[in-house]
């Protein structure tokens, strides 16, 4: 069994200041930005990827240890392996993962943003309860970052022809001040409109005049120009 100490020593390694002021910069993360108090030691997410992989066997517990640390690589690393694990976990296992990832998700921040995606099986986990209760709950946050998670999880639903707790959550969201939650929510509604355009545009017809411009523009990028055109006037 591998420690939390033994993934860091690796990854820290592979630490690079050139690429981690390049991230630290695209992540906003200085002073009053949305990344404030991240840290980066700049390594990419392949190199990530390859490290985690000698460290599977790395106990949940050791695995909450790196999501608690302040450097942004552990936290990613932390969750890869919590995905790599849970394809090939029992169902206790992935009961153990979902509920790991739920109760540190405060924790996760942007790494969030990126391991939610449909690969992160803990998202996957999310969509097969009975309860979507969780989902509602992030989307009713202070945190920005659980707001995102609330709407781009629903992307499992979306791909299964499912569209309700999307455009619920995206209701929840609908006036959220923060530029990256209106790029999620435009983002998933563009999904919704890939596979129902018509219930996209139901759901715009009553909401697009008071919607931000940037969810509007990112959830009716696949329109013709013609249906932009009047989605986009007040």
């Amino acid at each position: 069994m591998h420690t939390a100490q033994d993934i860091e020593q690796a990854i820290r390694a592979e630490a690079n200041p050139d690429k981690a002021k390049t991230l630290s910069g695209f992540f906003k993360t200085g002073k009053g930005e949305y990344g404030e108090q991240d840290i980066f030691i700049g390594i990419p997410v392949p190199v990530t990827r390859n490290i985690v992989k000698q460290y599977l066997d790395t106990p949940l517990d050791q695995l909450e240890i790196l999501l608690h640390n302040p450097v942004h690589e552990l936290r990613m690393a932390a969750l890869l392996c919590m995905v790599e694990q849970f394809k090939k976990a029992d169902a206790n296992r992935r009961e153990a993962i979902y509920h790991t990832y739920l109760s540190n998700i405060s924790y996760i921040k942007q790494t969030g943003i990126w391991s939610i995606y449909p690969q992160h099986k803990s998202s996957e986990a999310i969509s097969k309860k009975q309860d979507h209760t969780p989902l509602y709950r992030l989307a009713q946050s202070s945190l920005i970052w659980e707001q995102r998670i609330s709407i781009v999880s629903t992307w499992q639903w979306i791909r299964k022809g499912r569209f309700d707790d999307t455009l619920a959550i995206a209701d929840i969201l609908l006036y959220n001040k923060h530029d990256l939650i209106r790029k999620a929510v435009g983002w998933m509604l563009r999904e919704v409109g890939k596979k129902d355009k018509i219930r996209l545009c139901t759901f715009l017809d009553t909401r697009y005049r008071d919607m931000p411009r940037t969810m509007l523009r990112y959830a009716i990028e696949k329109f013709s120009p013609e249906e932009r055109q009047h989605y986009m006037q007040k």
